[in-house]
């Protein structure tokens, strides 16, 4: 991530975007309980926005269409991964911030939304503190917040092996665009992978060359799955009908689920099909949420981009 010019700003913003897996296999289980995987994760232009500025105390405030579902700001993944850089930067007791975020994406829905949250905030506050923890220790701290946090530090297109503290640079991928549909069900990851049913096999996993379109790419993939599905469907079998509907819009190269879901996507080859196909989708269910996306490529850097005044 692009480093802020602090010099006048009184705040900073930044997205925190959603991602996706492109694929996901759950190669086994650790001894304390956690899965090992094996996943192609890559991050839409589209996420949530996350506002710090300085304040006497330790705040967050939540807005947006998803606010509501997200219960106790003070419990938020946000605040965790504030007070510990607090802790770890060793910052006074008295250092505070002021956090808004815009939940612009739904949650619980596989799109690792509260892990973006966090990595933002950890980005932006190192910013607003002005403190400079090395890779090593972000990468320690992200670990400790969640399986996916890791990754959501520099979200650009990577491998992501152990429990996600793992990474390796993907291969350059094709432009692509995806149409994104939740059906409004949240779904626990934990009780998705308590129903999971693990059978390691010998299957294709990375790839070192690089795809040269899209339907090169969609073709990989669709020698991989997402492990999580079956389990997904069986919980809410609402993921079935929205594959379903992905996979029937026109130029829809592969229509697969993200994470644990509830959330599928399709890729598409052109931003005019996606937005086509996520407009129709909409149209004919209402209370789904269909969005349209480009996916963020390997040369595109999110930005830490200064606020002129206070929040």
């Amino acid at each position: 991530m692009a480093p802020a010019e602090t010099s006048g700003a009184s705040g900073f913003r930044l997205t925190a975007p959603a991602k996706l897996n492109l694929y996901l296999h759950v190669t086994g289980r650790r001894d304390d309980g956690y899965y090992r995987l094996d996943s192609l994760i890559v991050f839409t232009a589209l996420g949530d926005v996350l506002e710090v500025a300085p304040a006497e105390d330790l705040s967050l405030a939540i807005t947006g269409r998803f606010a509501a579902v997200l219960g106790d700001a003070a419990d938020n993944l946000v605040m965790r991964a504030a007070r510990l850089l607090s802790l770890e930067a060793g910052l006074p007791a008295h250092r505070g911030a002021a956090i808004r975020l815009e939940k612009r994406l739904p949650v619980a829905a596989g799109l690792g939304g509260g892990s973006a949250d966090a990595a933002a905030a950890l980005h932006g506050l190192c910013a607003l503190w002005n403190v400079s923890p090395g890779d090593d220790d972000l990468a320690r701290m992200a670990i400790s917040l969640g399986a996916d946090v890791p990754v959501c530090l520099s979200p650009r297109p990577a491998f992501v092996g152990g429990i996600g503290e793992i990474l390796d640079p993907a291969p350059a991928l094709p432009v692509l665009h995806v149409a994104l549909v939740n059906p409004g069900v949240s779904l626990s990851t934990a009780s998705v992978f308590a129903n999971l049913e693990i059978n390691p096999t010998e299957r294709h996993g990375r790839f070192a060359e690089a795809p040269r379109d899209a339907a090169v790419l969609a073709g990989l993939l669709a020698s991989r799955a997402n492990d999580l599905d079956p389990p997904a469907r069986r919980l809410c079998p609402a993921v079935v009908e929205v594959l379903s509907a992905l996979g029937r819009q026109a130029d829809c190269l592969l229509a697969r689920m993200s994470g644990s879901g509830a959330t599928c996507f399709g890729l598409f080859d052109s931003a005019a099909a996606a937005a086509a196909a996520a407009r129709h989708i909409a149209d004919r269910q209402p209370a789904w949420w269909a969005v349209s996306s480009p996916l963020i490529g390997d040369s595109d850097k999110v930005e830490i981009s200064p606020i002129p005044a206070y929040m």
